[in-house]
């Protein structure tokens, strides 16, 4: 037997016995995953909607500056997280550096431009159909824009799974500010690599396959909540 089937054969074993090691490093990473998401939604939402009706001087180039954002590196995320947090930065005496906070803390930043990018467009689409009804009614272009918001909730939804799934798939963040320390910041990405490294080819395959299967059910929201979205349309027309 070749040594990718030995090793396919014993990650499938350690994924059907429910592997102690796997299952807590796989409930770190969708704990973490799930926080930051979900952090990054109070505000990200928040600013997109803002962002789709607010007109001030800089506005184009504060868009420009969070669709620029949306291709920012995880490890450059990493790296500035980490100067807060270290002992000589200003945020050291807080003590949460290589812990699953400051993991939550830099995917957070990592995810926010995307909810908010995602957000202002899909406002902005909302707007342009439907907002000269609520405008005729007297509602101001913040609340329009909020209204809206609630209204495209499968939408919505869309954006979170999507920026779920930036977040769950990133190893270079959470590596640099979590330290991938066992049993306490390693999460299934950094313990893939460094499985990989050592030799540890069947326990880095089944973390594979568990990360493929995530993100294979993040892809599957998304195309549920899409076509929810376009049954949602069509009934109200």
């Amino acid at each position: 037997m070749s040594a990718f089937a030995e090793s396919a054969a014993t990650a499938l074993a350690l994924i059907f016995a429910a592997d102690p090691v796997l299952l807590r490093t796989v409930g770190l990473s969708l704990t973490v995953s799930t926080t930051a998401t979900l952090v990054a939604a109070a505000f990200g939402l928040a600013l997109g909607a803002w962002m789709a009706v607010a007109q001030f001087p800089g506005h184009r180039v504060l868009a420009l500056l969070l669709n620029t954002l949306l291709a920012l590196p995880s490890v450059v995320v990493g790296l500035v997280v980490y100067l807060l947090l270290s002992r000589s930065g200003p945020l050291g005496e807080w003590g949460i550096l290589f812990t699953p906070t400051a993991m939550v803390i830099a995917q957070t930043i990592l995810v926010l431009p995307v909810i908010a990018a995602l957000t202002r467009q899909l406002v902005g689409d909302s707007l342009r159909e439907g907002g000269d009804q609520l405008r005729s009614m007297g509602a101001r272009p913040l609340t329009c824009a909020l209204l809206m918001l609630a209204h495209d909730r499968w939408a919505v939804l869309t954006v979170l799974i999507a920026a779920f799934g930036r977040a769950i798939a990133e190893v270079g963040a959470v590596m640099v500010v979590g330290g991938n320390i066992d049993g306490v910041t390693r999460v299934m990405t950094t313990s893939i690599a460094l499985e990989t490294s050592k030799g540890d080819l069947p326990l880095a395959m089944a973390l594979g396959l568990v990360l493929l299967a995530v993100v294979a059910v993040v892809n599957a929201l998304l195309g549920l909540t899409q076509r929810g979205h376009g049954s949602a349309l069509a009934g109200v027309r």
